[in-house]
């Protein structure tokens, strides 16, 4: 009877069927969304020495000219790599998704460059060829802002909840342990660079900006 009193009530019926599937829709799309959001099984967090490389990566304003986020389509797929996935972008605050390219998406750089390539390039964009990027031969001198860096994990953990592990600790003592670790991942990649200056700098205890730059670039994977 319920039924037959809906079909002779039109306004009644549509709004039923529009309840059942909106029921229906949250039930299948609500935990794709909560799934897709959480970390994928093998993403690791970002380390102290990408981190700082990520605030090179904004500093000198290369979201400007390059996105990082590629589309499920195959022109994009063809050139760039397997399309961005949500879950991927968890341990970045802010995200760094892009809105224009000039310069070629850098989601899936580290699959295909070397740190000597980008040691080279930041040196002089021209080695590719009608390349209009600027050089960015400043990066060789100046020093990371590690400390910063350290923090920043920190905050994003405690005010994000950005899954970051419970070593990163707003202490002295926890900041002092992270220390030795970036500056060993800093001089492994200083193996494949060929600058003097930047060995000079690994050797004195100090990280350029290249440096930390080229491990963030080669963690975009």
């Amino acid at each position: 009877m319920f039924f037959h009193w809906l079909e002779k009530n039109p306004f009644f019926f549509a709004s039923a069927i529009s309840i059942v599937i909106s029921f229906a829709g949250l039930i299948e799309i609500v935990p794709n969304f909560a799934k897709a959001a959480r970390p994928l099984v093998d993403l690791k967090p970002r380390t102290v020495l990408q981190l700082a490389g990520k605030n090179v990566y904004v500093k000198d304003n290369c979201i400007a000219c390059h996105s990082q986020m590629i589309r499920p389509f195959k022109s994009e797929t063809d050139r760039y790599g397997k399309y961005s996935l949500s879950g991927e972008y968890v341990y970045d605050r802010p995200f760094l998704w892009g809105s224009k390219r000039t310069g070629p998406d850098l989601h899936r750089i580290g699959n295909y460059r070397t740190t000597d390539w980008h040691e080279a390039h930041m040196w002089d964009p021209t080695m590719v060829e009608g390349s209009i990027m600027p050089a960015y031969k400043h990066q060789f001198t100046n020093k990371a802002d590690i400390e910063t860096a350290y923090a920043e994990a920190v905050t994003v953990k405690n005010a994000f909840h950005t899954p970051y592990g419970p070593e990163f600790k707003s202490t002295r003592k926890a900041w002092n342990a992270h220390r030795p670790k970036v500056l060993a991942e800093a001089r492994e990649i200083g193996k494949d660079m060929k600058n003097e200056n930047v060995k000079k700098m690994l050797a004195d205890g100090k990280v350029p900006e290249i440096v930390a730059l080229i491990a963030y670039l080669n963690s975009l994977k």
